[in-house]
C-alpha cells in the first residue's frame, strides 16, 4: 500500500480520520485477527499454548509488557513482530520531531501552530516499520539518552531562556511517541534510570533537570529481562514492576519436534549454501539433543540457560565440517558423519556458561561429554538400551560386537576418510548384523552413520574404548586397552 495522498490538516479531517492511542490501535487490529483464527506472531514455535496467548491477552488489556526469560527464548522477536499490529500508515504533523498527531499535538509549540495554521497545517505519514524503537540497557545509558536534556546550543541559536521548555533536547523515549519502545535487558538499567520511567508509564509526564513537563506520551512499552536470580548485575525495581501490566515468562522448547522446527527455520539460509551435503534426520535430532543434554548437565549453569542459538551455530558448523571434508576429497556429494560432530565443539563452548566443576573439567571436555550424551540419548530412542548385561548372557544383543573387540578388533576413523574408506572401516559383520536386526527405519539415516552411533553409544556405556585425537577417532576393546597400559610389574 502506498503512502496516503492527504497533505493538509483540513484534508485529513474531511477524510473522516479518527486518531486513537497506540494501545487501542493494536487492540483493535488484534481483535479481527483472533476472530478469524489468525495470530500476529509468525515463525515462533513452542509458544502457541503458553507465551503467545499471554502476550495477546496483554495487548487486549492495553498493558505494557515484560517478557521474562533466559537467553535465546525469542523475547526480542516477539517484540519486533508486534509492529504487524500497527496501522500501516498514520498521519503526523510535518517537521514535528515527536511525530505528533495533528488531532492531538502534545507540545506547546505545535498546539499553537495548529491554532495558527488551521486547515493549512502540513501533515506527513509514518509507516509502521518506522514506529519501532529499541534500546539495549547498558551501564553507560543516561537519563539524557532516554528522556532528554537541556540543549545550550539550541538555546543560544534561538535566543531562548533556559526557563523556556523549548531548550529541551528530547531523548529516545519522547521521540518514540506513538510507537512501540523496547528496552532489552531491563535489569541492567541503573535503578535511577528505572525510576525515571515511573511517571512516563503512569502519569505521562517527564522530568528533565529543572523542568517537570506534562507530555502525554503515547507508547507501547515492551521490556525484556533475564530472571533476576541469574543476572546478578541488577534487578528491576519494585515500583517499576508494579507499573508494568503483564509479566510473561518465556521458556525453551519442551520437545524435540519443536526444537527441530526452530533450527530448520533459523539455519535455512546457510543450509541452502551447501546443497551437496546430505544431513540425515537422525543427525538433526542429535544436534537438537545437544541443547537438551546441556540443560541437564551438571557442568553447565542452569540459571544461565542454553540458547537456541547454540544448536543453530552447531548445525552450521556441522554443515561446514562436512563440506570441508567433501572439498578435500573432491567428491560431488557427501553425507554428514558422526565424527563431523567434533567440528561443532567450537560452536558449543562459546554458548554455555560453566559452573565451577565444569571449569575444572575444561570447556573442550564438557563439549565432548555433551556430544556423547546427545548421541546416547538419540541411540536409545531407536536401539536396545544397555542394562548391565553380562557377556555370557544369551539375551545380550551386544555380545557379538563385544566379542569382536575382545578378539582384537579395532576401528579407526580418520576425519578425512573418503566415502569408500569410511564405509570399509565400518564394514564389520557384528555391527552390520546388529543394525540390520534392531534398526526399524523409524527415521532416515545412512547405514554407516547408524553403525558409528552404535559404537559411540557403547563407548558411553563403557563397553568399548573410544579415543579421540585431532584427526581421527579410534574404537577398541576397553579391557584390552586397560591391560596394554599397565607395566609388566602391575
Amino acid at each position: 500500500m502506498t503512502k496516503p495522498s492527504i497533505h493538509t490538516f483540513g484534508e485529513l479531517k474531511n477524510s473522516g480520520y479518527n486518531s486513537r492511542s497506540i494501545k487501542e490501535e493494536m487492540r483493535q487490529n488484534l481483535i479481527p485477527m483472533l476472530k478469524a483464527g489468525k495470530h500476529p506472531f509468525k515463525g515462533i514455535f513452542g509458544y502457541e499454548d503458553s507465551v503467545l496467548p499471554a502476550v495477546e491477552r496483554g495487548i487486549l488489556a492495553a498493558h505494557d509488557i515484560l517478557l521474562l526469560g533466559l537467553r535465546g527464548q525469542a523475547k526480542t522477536r516477539i517484540a519486533r513482530q508486534m509492529v504487524e499490529l500497527l496501522d500501516e500508515w498514520i498521519p503526523c504533523i510535518k517537521e514535528s520531531e515527536l511525530n505528533e498527531d495533528p488531532m492531538a499535538p502534545i507540545t506547546k509549540e505545535w498546539q499553537e501552530q495548529v491554532v495558527l495554521q488551521g486547515d493549512d497545517l502540513e501533515i506527513d505519514w509514518i509507516h509502521r516499520n518506522d514506529r519501532f524503537f529499541e534500546k539495549l540497557a547498558t551501564p553507560d545509558t543516561t537519563v539524557a539518552d532516554l528522556i532528554g536534556d537541556i540543549d545550550p546550543i539550541k538555546a543560544a541559536n534561538e535566543k531562548l531562556s533556559f526557563s523556556d521548555d523549548r531548550v529541551i533536547h528530547y531523548g529516545m523515549i519522547p521521540r518514540a511517541h506513538r510507537s512501540i519502545f523496547v528496552i532489552n535487558e531491563l535489569p541492567d538499567l541503573q535503578p535511577r534510570l528505572q525510576v525515571s520511567l515511573f511517571n512516563i508509564l503512569q502519569e505521562g509526564d517527564i522530568q528533565i533537570r529543572g523542568f517537570q513537563k506534562r507530555l502525554p506520551l503515547d507508547l507501547q512499552f515492551v521490556f525484556t529481562a533475564n530472571p533476576e536470580d541469574y543476572t546478578n548485575r541488577g534487578s528491576i525495581v519494585t515500583p517499576l514492576k508494579d507499573r508494568i501490566g503483564s509479566q510473561i515468562h518465556t521458556h525453551y522448547p519442551e520437545d524435540l519436534e519443536t526444537a527441530l522446527k526452530i533450527t530448520a527455520q533459523e539455519s535455512a539460509q546457510i543450509a541452502s549454501l551447501y546443497p551437496n551435503i546430505e544431513v540425515s534426520a537422525l543427525a538433526k535430532e542429535i544436534i537438537e539433543q545437544l541443547a537438551f543434554s546441556a540443560r541437564e548437565s551438571s557442568f553447565i549453569d542452569a540459571g544461565s540457560g542454553v540458547s537456541a542459538r547454540m544448536t543453530i551455530s552447531a548445525y552450521e558448523a556441522l554443515l561446514t565440517t562436512a563440506e570441508r571434508r567433501r572439498l578435500i576429497e573432491g567428491a560431488k556429494q557427501s553425507s554428514v558423519r558422526l565424527t563431523d560432530f567434533y567440528g561443532t565443539i567450537s560452536a558449543i563452548v562459546g554458548k554455555v556458561e560453566l559452573v565451577y566443576e565444569g571449569e575444572q573439567e575444561g570447556a573442550q571436555s564438557v563439549a565432548e561429554n555433551l556430544l556423547g550424551q546427545a548421541v546416547k540419548a538419540a541411540y536409545e530412542r531407536y536401539f536396545p538400551k544397555f542394562r548391565n548385561l553380562k557377556r555370557t548372557n544369551d539375551n545380550n544383543p551386544f555380545l557379538s560386537i563385544q566379542d569382536w573387540f575382545s578378539a582384537g578388533g579395532k576401528i579407526e576413523l580418520l576425519d578425512d576418510f573418503s566415502s569408500k574408506e569410511y564405509a570399509n572401516a565400518l564394514d564389520v559383520d557384528a555391527l552390520n548384523a546388529f543394525v540390520k536386526k534392531h534398526w526399524k527405519n523409524k527415521i532416515e539415516a545412512p547405514q554407516e552413520f547408524l553403525k558409528e552411533m552404535v559404537l559411540w553409544s557403547l563407548a558411553e556405556y563403557s563397553q568399548v574404548n573410544k579415543e579421540r585425537t585431532n584427526v581421527k577417532t579410534d574404537f577398541n576393546d576397553l579391557f584390552g586397552n586397560m591391560i596394554s597400559g599397565l607395566s609388566p610389574e602391575e
